[in-house]
């Protein structure tokens, strides 16, 4: 399983939220493109950004910055803001490798065929930021009656390839991801980008073991400390060969 690091960005600096929310802000570096550098002299394999002012404004918000994080030369994938396929391909245009559909998945579910069509399936991902269960958009601002499951199947069905799905109730809290919600998720069917709650290698491990599961998002951990990268291998993680512990996280899953 591939590690991906996040690289939050909120009024052109790299920050991080706890569960998703604007008042419990950490800013951790005024020079994203500084922290893109960082993660590619080690060896990332990718780099996952956010644009928060572009979620909250619905509109991406940043792009010369995003541009400037590409040039770096780490694929990047980019959420936050994207609701049209005007957005995508200004976003493609900055010269993003894949482009995350959250909100607009929900609001306008066609968008995800007419995305795949017009940039190709490996350009397009799926995300879902779920609270208890629920999809939540408009920069998790507000939660929907949608089943995290049920909006997965129909990016699917559209010919969307992969889904990044985020527990905000574990985002940025260093506790653990949920892993039983993340092995309920992976059964859907299509590969899973994990994000939230990742605080030490063995979560990693956990989440490897999981079928399914191809990608971890990785950033609080990253910033504070608590997981460190000193070699490009160390982007990689081996599947742990037991899963202490599950029963606690399922209970928490439902």
């Amino acid at each position: 399983m591939l590690i991906i690091p996040a690289i939050d960005l909120r009024g052109g600096r790299c920050v991080r939220l706890v569960q998703g929310d604007f008042a419990r802000e950490t800013a951790y570096d005024d020079d994203p493109v500084r922290v893109a550098r960082r993660w590619a002299d080690l060896g990332a394999r990718w780099i996952h950004v956010v644009d928060l002012d572009g979620a909250r404004a619905g509109k991406p918000m940043q792009l010369d910055l995003v541009r400037a994080i590409a040039e770096v030369g780490v694929p990047v994938e980019l959420g936050g803001g994207l609701r049209s396929l005007a957005d995508l391909d200004a976003a493609f245009a900055a010269g993003v490798s894949r482009a995350v559909l959250g909100t607009a998945a929900v609001e306008r579910p066609s968008l995800m065929g007419e995305a795949v069509a017009q940039f190709g399936p490996e350009r397009v991902v799926l995300g879902v930021d779920a609270r208890g269960g629920r999809v939540a958009v408009r920069g998790w601002a507000e939660t929907s009656d949608l089943a995290a499951e049920d909006v997965i199947a129909q990016a699917r069905d559209a010919g969307v390839p992969r889904v990044i799905y985020t527990d905000i109730e574990r985002d940025g809290t260093l506790t653990a991801p949920n892993f039983a919600a993340i092995a309920a998720i992976a059964r859907v069917g299509l590969p899973v980008i994990a994000s939230g709650g990742v605080a030490r290698r063995e979560h990693l491990e956990r989440l490897a073991a999981i079928a399914g599961v191809e990608a971890a998002i990785v950033g609080q951990a990253l910033y504070t400390g608590a997981l460190t990268i000193g070699s490009a291998e160390d982007w990689w993680v081996e599947p742990a060969t037991s899963l202490p512990g599950m029963g606690e996280d399922h209970e928490r899953a439902h």
